[in-house]
C-alpha cells in the first residue's frame, strides 16, 4: 500500500479498494465487539477506567508534546494530542500473544478490548473538545509561555518549508529508489 501511494494511479487504486477495506474494517470491529462480555466490563470496571484514563492522558501528553517540539503551534498540538488519544487494534494482538504464551493473566485480553473500544468511542468527542480545550489553555497558561510557544512555532516554520522544486526532486528520487529496489528484487 505504501509503495502504491507514490504512484500516479494512487487515487484510482484507493477508489477501487475502498469498498473491500471498509468491508474488512466492519467485519473486524463487529467481531471485536462480540468479544466484549458485559459481565467482565462490570467485574473489571475500575482497572478498565484507570487504564482508559491513563491511556487518554498519556497519549494526549506524548502526542501533543511531540507536536509542540516539532514546531507546531499550540492549537495544532492540542488537536493532535486529542486526536491520537486512543489505542488501536494492535493492542488486541499483543494481549492475545501474552495470554497464549502464558506471560499475562487471562483478564488482560478483555480489558485491552474494552479500553480500546472505549478510547475509540471517545475519540470523536475528544476531537470536538480540542478547540475549546485549546482556548482554555490559552487563557490559563502564563502569557510568557504562550508567547514563547508562538515564537518557537513561527521560527521553526521557516525551517520546514521546502520549495516546489525540492519537493519534486525528492519525489522523483524516491520513485527511482523504489523502482530500483523492485527491479533488483525481480532480477
Amino acid at each position: 500500500c505504501s509503495i502504491l501511494a507514490e504512484t500516479t494511479q494512487a487515487e484510482r487504486i484507493e477508489h477501487l479498494t475502498k469498498s473491500v477495506k471498509d468491508l474488512f474494517a466492519a467485519i473486524f470491529f463487529v467481531s471485536v465487539g462480540m468479544l466484549i462480555d458485559p459481565k467482565i466490563l462490570v467485574d473489571y470496571a475500575v482497572p478498565i477506567l484507570v487504564i482508559t484514563l491513563a491511556t487518554i492522558l498519556g497519549k494526549f501528553l506524548s502526542s501533543g508534546m511531540g507536536a509542540l517540539i516539532s514546531g507546531q503551534p499550540l492549537k495544532t498540538s492540542v488537536q493532535t494530542g486529542l486526536s491520537l488519544a486512543q489505542i488501536g487494534e494492535f493492542s488486541f494482538i499483543i494481549a492475545t500473544l501474552g495470554v497464549s504464551l502464558k506471560v499475562t493473566s487471562d483478564f488482560l485480553y478483555p480489558i485491552a478490548v474494552a479500553v480500546s473500544a472505549i478510547t475509540t468511542f471517545t475519540t470523536p468527542y475528544l476531537i470536538k473538545a480540542s478547540e475549546p480545550f485549546y482556548f482554555f489553555l490559552e487563557r490559563n497558561l502564563p502569557r510568557k509561555w504562550v508567547e514563547g510557544l508562538n515564537r518557537y512555532s513561527s521560527s521553526t516554520a521557516g525551517i520546514t518549508t521546502l520549495s516546489d522544486g525540492k519537493i519534486l526532486l525528492k519525489s522523483y528520487t524516491f520513485n527511482i529508489v523504489i523502482h530500483s529496489v523492485i527491479l533488483t528484487a525481480i532480477v
